[in-house]
């Protein structure tokens, strides 16, 4: 695939705290970087709201979007020559890393769960309608865009190009746990990227590792196990997530009761019809959502003015581990006892569940079969990393799950009305 739009006359560089720099030379990548649809992932923060939690963790869906490209332009230099490895696809790789996560929309895992849109849905559309992403990657061919969706869709028929960008060690994560790690200020996300790249090589099917860099990749998983329990599952990101949740499902049942908003929610109404365009998706961002939960503070509906303010002001929700299988009777309970404390359950009591398997070897048939990570052998054979190594074979398919209950227990204190039964729900929650 040749460069149609050729080399850049000199080579432009973004300064990057993670990478130090991100080097770009082609004018497609340049080009795309400058459209409206990837300049908007600006006001998309990286991790939704863990920032919360984190206070250093602001950065942008933008910052790790040009981290990923720069990984992969520096896996593709380390490929260059070798067998397996054919350099017709680099732009398609570049294309594809750069523009993997443009579909993400505001606090992205929140607001898909309650609006049931799914961001790789949107990234196809994105990359494929009428955009100005899709014009640029035109000028590479009509079947250029087609081919960059289908990368990121795992659909592209040769599987390395797809292991690149999606697998259990692939330059979205190992740029996404070094840049999480650094923006929150956490050490146990490091792990040593230029050693990971140095052994890696191109085979038919994916990227594997050379057996001599085994404990770099132990590292690697490891580091991306405690940044989920640590990081990606901390209990008060989570409670700021369960109050942003319930926001948009007050708001958007408020606006199917007929409500009269005291000013009409206008980004969100194609949202609540479930008619959402293209054009209406790319106005959704973080700026967006925020305004409307300022405004919202001071809104008639009760509920949605208090969610709205703890969401704005940080009064989140406290938690108390639970087993919602073993707990049933005492959620029950709890649930008429928030009733009669004119407390409403449905967006004051709330179970929160997250879970993360760190690593999986590959069984056949399984619902979602995950690319195993191969080391290649001294004598060039492929061995599966957990029957090479003691540390991930420990941890390999192993899910751990955790249940919280989120409530707020600034209104249990409050025993001005109700406080019998008040002391009652603290009895059983902190029991």
């Amino acid at each position: 695939m040749n460069n149609i739009l050729g080399q850049l006359e000199e080579e432009k560089v973004f300064k990057d705290p993670v990478h130090r720099y991100i080097h770009v030379r082609d004018r497609l990548i340049w080009e795309l970087i400058g459209t409206k649809e990837f300049q908007r992932l600006r006001r998309i923060r990286q991790l939704g709201t863990t920032y919360v939690t984190f206070h250093g963790a602001e950065h942008t869906r933008f910052n790790h979007s040009l981290g990923v490209y720069e990984i992969m332009r520096r896996i593709i230099s380390i490929f260059q020559g070798r067998p397996h490895w054919n350099d017709n696809e680099r732009l398609l790789c570049l294309a594809a890393a750069l523009l993997h996560d443009v579909g993400h929309g505001p606090f992205s895992h929140s607001f898909e769960k309650v609006f049931h849109t799914d961001h790789e849905q949107w990234t196809r559309e994105i990359i494929l309608g009428k955009t100005e992403i899709n014009h640029v990657l035109q000028k590479m061919g009509d079947d250029f865009p087609q081919k960059v969706a289908d990368v990121i869709a795992k659909t592209y028929p040769n599987k390395l190009v797809v292991s690149l960008i999606s697998s259990q060690i692939d330059s979205d994560r190992m740029d996404y746990l070094l840049r999480d790690a650094y923006y929150t200020g956490v050490s146990y996300g490091q792990f040593d990227m230029e050693r990971i790249l140095r052994v890696m090589r191109p085979t038919e099917e994916q990227a594997v590792i050379k057996q001599s860099g085994m404990h770099a990749i132990e590292d690697y998983i490891m580091s991306r196990y405690q940044m989920y329990w640590q990081v990606y599952f901390h209990p008060v990101t989570r409670s700021a997530e369960v109050i942003l949740s319930k926001i948009l499902h007050r708001a958007k049942h408020l606006y199917q009761e007929g409500y009269r908003f005291k000013q009409e929610p206008i980004h969100f109404i194609s949202l609540f019809d479930e008619k959402l365009s293209l054009s209406d998706y790319l106005k959704l961002d973080e700026h967006i959502i925020l305004y409307y939960f300022q405004i919202w503070q001071e809104e008639g509906d009760r509920i949605l003015r208090d969610l709205c303010g703890r969401f704005i002001n940080r009064r989140l929700f406290k938690y108390v581990e639970c087993n919602p299988n073993v707990q049933m009777n005492e959620w029950m309970e709890l649930h008429q006892l928030f009733k009669k404390a004119n407390i409403d359950p449905d967006y004051y009591l709330v179970v929160d569940s997250s879970s993360d398997l760190p690593y999986d070897f590959y069984r056949p048939g399984e619902e979602e079969e995950r690319l195993p990570i191969f080391l290649l052998m001294p004598k060039g054979e492929l061995r599966e990393l957990s029957r090479e190594s003691e540390i991930v074979e420990a941890i390999s398919g192993k899910k751990r799950t955790d249940h919280k209950l989120y409530f707020p227990l600034d209104l249990l204190d409050d025993e001005h009305e109700h406080g019998e039964i008040k002391r009652k729900i603290k009895d059983i929650l902190f029991k």
